[in-house]
């Protein structure tokens, strides 16, 4: 089965539990908007998802893409199906009116791209990086820039990559070595080779537009000397610039999207942003790029789950234990969805799936939040929101997109294994979404090292704050959950003070207590769910299944998280 997108359980969150259209249209650029045009652009979106991507997707994995005397074809179908998403206006659906966009509310695009990535992963890696390289040359690129690229990144027209990763640095971009050298008429000539570039080459639009990052002459070492700079595949002049694609990485998935190994031979280039001031001005596009990457997991886990809950219902294997369900027939065997250890599998994803979307859209929402709410606490306080749970979500997510694919490979037996049910592409399509972005553990320290320890842990607490006070005491499961936020506020303020004896303390426990934060949000997401929706099966099956099965994780990491605090201050008396 191609995957299919269910709007009307996507509205429930928005509308129900979220209350967005109320908030958005306290924005000034969303005043007009309401909950007709939402349903709307989500009806349309959902079944131009299911009929033009999905169905290309096997193919895509199937046939992959090709690599012919320096040019990459990608699979049959993709060029037709990717002209149909940017053509249909899709890719500018929050871009600015006034650079060809349609102004509507960030979290719509969310939603668009969490659809995307679970129906077809390896074409929507091409769009990927549109909306972070717009708003990248939007608050940073010079006027000319802008009037020549900014229209055409936004509608898609042109596509976008960023050229970060090299051979011999990884995720150190400390070490970057690509030079870019100043020229009389103001542009710049860049030189350097780069690694991992998904999209770096292909036939899906006649030009590419390389955000690449490198140093100037004269530039500091280490990551405050990186400067950011335009590269177009083709000059606006007409003629080719020399970029170069040496060849595409062999990968274990994501075979429909092409990962290049680029070549910049004195390419023309133009500065976005200051000089020495790159990742500044790319910490924009990496920060959209994470959440879309956070997306991308719920997306791939909604994928598998679709497909593993379909399973169920079809096959039949033995006899359930229990009374006899109301589907048994004749035969000699039960649906496999009736067997309790299946229906764990199925119910627990399922409530990674719908905990983790309220997460990520009660994000996408506090991005506009962010960018256009009049009172400036309320801006404050979303970017706080952003700042810290955007990296939660992306290394939670894509962690639970491969481990939860697996769980439902696991329904199919042994046909999970073969090709023909899709589960496997899945898995393998899900497992480069942990590592690219900023692999996990990296998150996880940014989260910890970079963002909680600086404040002595006062921000996190403040978020944690606002949740507990969005929660109602008297409702004993929304008790429960106040009860685990205190205990994160208190883990936080146990971490800050063991750190003053240890340094490398944070690191090592950075992974588990991302984990605990993750936990505890969702727990705070299926309280507000279960308020909305009392006795409904569709929500109360997967909130009992994340109270039974997921949530009791929460006391283990914690319990690590403070063991290994404990070990430290111990060792220092």
């Amino acid at each position: 089965m191609t995957y299919q997108p269910r709007p009307d359980e996507v509205r429930f969150l928005l509308e129900a539990v979220l209350g967005a259209t109320p908030r958005l249209r306290a924005l000034a650029p969303f005043a007009e908007f309401d909950d007709a045009l939402q349903a709307q652009v989500l009806d349309e979106a959902g079944k131009f998802v299911a009929e033009v991507i999905a169905p290309v997707n096997r193919t895509g994995d199937e046939a992959g893409c090709r690599f012919v005397d320096g040019e990459v074809h990608t699979p049959p179908g993709f060029r037709e199906a990717y002209r149909s998403l940017s053509q249909g206006g899709w890719l500018a659906l929050s871009a600015a009116p006034e650079d060809g966009g349609q102004g509507l509310p960030a979290v719509l695009e969310a939603i668009l791209f969490e659809w995307l990535s679970a129906a077809n992963h390896g074409l929507t890696m091409a769009p990927g990086l549109l909306h972070g390289a717009y708003e990248c040359l939007k608050h940073h690129g010079s006027e000319e820039l802008k009037q020549r690229y900014l229209s055409k990144i936004a509608s898609g027209e042109w596509l976008a990559t960023m050229c970060l990763t090299e051979a011999h640095a990884g995720s150190d971009l400390g070490q970057v070595r690509t030079r870019a050298v100043a020229q009389p008429d103001g542009s710049h000539r860049v030189a350097g080779g780069k690694i991992f570039i998904s999209g770096g080459e292909h036939d899906l639009t006649e030009n590419i537009v390389h955000l690449v990052l490198c140093r100037l002459p004269d530039a500091p070492a280490g990551p405050k000397g990186l400067s950011l700079v335009l590269v177009p595949k083709v000059l606006p002049d007409g003629t080719r610039n020399a970029v170069h694609c040496e060849r595409i990485e062999e990968k274990m998935g994501l075979h429909g999207s092409p990962t290049c190994v680029m070549r910049f031979d004195d390419a023309t280039g133009w500065l976005i942003g200051e000089p020495n001031r790159g990742l500044a001005a790319m910490f924009v596009m990496m920060n959209a790029a994470r959440l879309h990457v956070a997306l991308q997991g719920i997306g791939l886990l909604d994928a598998a789950w679709q497909k593993a809950e379909a399973y169920a219902h079809e096959r039949r294997q033995m006899r359930a234990p229990g009374p006899a369900p109301a589907s048994r027939g004749s035969g000699p065997a039960d649906l496999i969805a009736e067997h309790p250890a299946m229906r764990r599998i199925l119910d627990t994803q399922r409530a990674w799936i719908d905990g983790a979307r309220l997460l990520a859209y009660r994000t996408a929402l506090q991005l506009d939040i962010a960018r256009h709410d009049a009172d400036a606490k309320a801006r404050e306080r979303a970017q706080r929101w952003c700042a810290l749970v955007t990296p939660v979500l992306k290394a939670a997510c894509t962690q639970q997109a491969f481990q939860g694919a697996s769980e439902c490979l696991q329904v199919f037996g042994g046909h999970g294994y073969v090709r023909e049910w899709g589960i496997e592409q899945v898995l393998r399509d899900a497992r480069v979404t942990m590592i690219y972005e900023g692999t996990n553990e990296i998150q996880a320290i940014d989260l910890l090292v970079r963002k909680v320890l600086p404040d002595g842990g006062a921000g996190m607490s403040a978020l944690l704050i606002e949740l507990r006070d969005e929660l109602d005491a008297s409702r004993e499961i929304e008790a429960e959950v106040q009860r685990r936020l205190a205990q994160l506020r208190y883990l936080g303020t146990t971490v800050v003070m063991a750190a003053g004896t240890d340094a490398a303390l944070p690191y090592e426990v950075a992974d588990d207590y991302l984990r605990v934060v993750m936990l505890a949000m969702l727990a705070w997401a299926w309280a507000r769910v279960e308020r909305a929706a009392p006795g409904e099966l569709r929500w109360s099956k997967p909130a009992a299944a994340f109270r039974r099965w997921v949530l009791p994780e929460f006391e283990m990491r914690l319990g690590i998280v403070k063991r290994a605090c404990e070990a430290v201050t111990q060792a220092g008396t």
